[in-house]
């Protein structure tokens, strides 16, 4: 049978999703966790590999085994085999053409910038940090310009294995809410890096540094030297990844904006 799971986990501490020899990865630990319960090898294949660092709260992936399960005893005991970085959320039986990978039709992330003189304490590893004020409104005006089906290759790494370079950007919002800024990008699927090339195009613009029009220049030169700097990965979330209605998967939990926090009423001491 095949089994899709809901997972989130926290990148710091791991060399990104992929299993590589000799240092950690979401990847392995999951596996490892996930023998356990079956009792027997496991393989996942997830939604979207995520680089060093990178965050996912709604990351998905699918296995398939001989072992009888019911979805409670993947989660549950997956998160008892599991570091504390990592759990699983969900788990449901699938199809055997369903793909994490190949069946998503779109994935969303978000990438948050702290923007003020002082670095994170509590929030390390969680956002990136920039001191240098950052304009909202040319950052917005620049973002227009990446939206639609383009050939994105100025915004890919150049390790990127991908076969082509085109991609629909279906979302692309950024937004100020006190100290924070933040990214919001949906798109059919991404390149390597691809989002924290956007996300550096867009801060050396709202520092001023070039002119919104710029974004476009980068994108029609598809040349990936004339991109400016990759942004670092600590702010970048995967967020959710949607399928067709017909795989009755969950959706992703809301993520209150940083901002948000501020609402939530403070604890009464006594």
């Amino acid at each position: 049978m095949r089994i899709a799971l809901g997972i989130e986990y926290d990148g710091s501490r791991f060399h990104g999703w992929q299993s590589q020899r000799g240092v950690r990865t979401v990847q392995q630990a999951l596996e490892r966790a996930l023998a356990k319960v079956a009792d027997q090898p496991v393989t996942v294949h997830c939604a979207g590999r995520t680089d060093t660092g990178v965050h996912a709260r709604g990351q998905v992936v699918h296995f398939d085994t001989t072992a009888v399960r019911e979805p409670r005893a993947w989660v549950l005991g997956g998160n008892v085999h599991l570091p504390d970085d990592v759990a699983v959320l969900w788990a449901r039986e699938v199809p055997a053409e369903f793909h994490a990978r190949y069946r998503a039709i779109e994935r969303s992330y978000r990438y948050v910038i702290l923007n003020r003189k002082a670095r994170p304490a509590l929030e390390h590893g969680q956002v990136t940090w920039e001191y240098r004020p950052l304009e909202v409104a040319p950052m917005r005006e620049a973002a227009r310009h990446l939206l639609g089906e383009h050939d994105f290759s100025a915004f890919r790494a150049k390790e990127c294995q991908a076969r082509h370079a085109v991609r629909e950007v279906r979302r692309l919002e950024v937004s100020r809410l006190g100290e924070y800024v933040i990214l919001e990008v949906t798109a059919n699927a991404f390149l390597m890096h691809m989002v924290r090339n956007f996300a550096g195009v867009l801060m050396a613009i709202g520092m001023g540094k070039a002119p919104p029009d710029w974004a476009r220049d980068v994108l029609e030169g598809r040349d990936r030297t004339l991109g400016g700097v990759t942004a670092p990965a600590q702010g970048l979330t995967l967020v959710s990844v949607r399928y067709p209605e017909r795989y009755g998967l969950p959706g992703s939990a809301s993520w209150p904006l940083p901002a948000d926090r501020s609402r939530v009423p403070s604890p009464v001491v006594s």
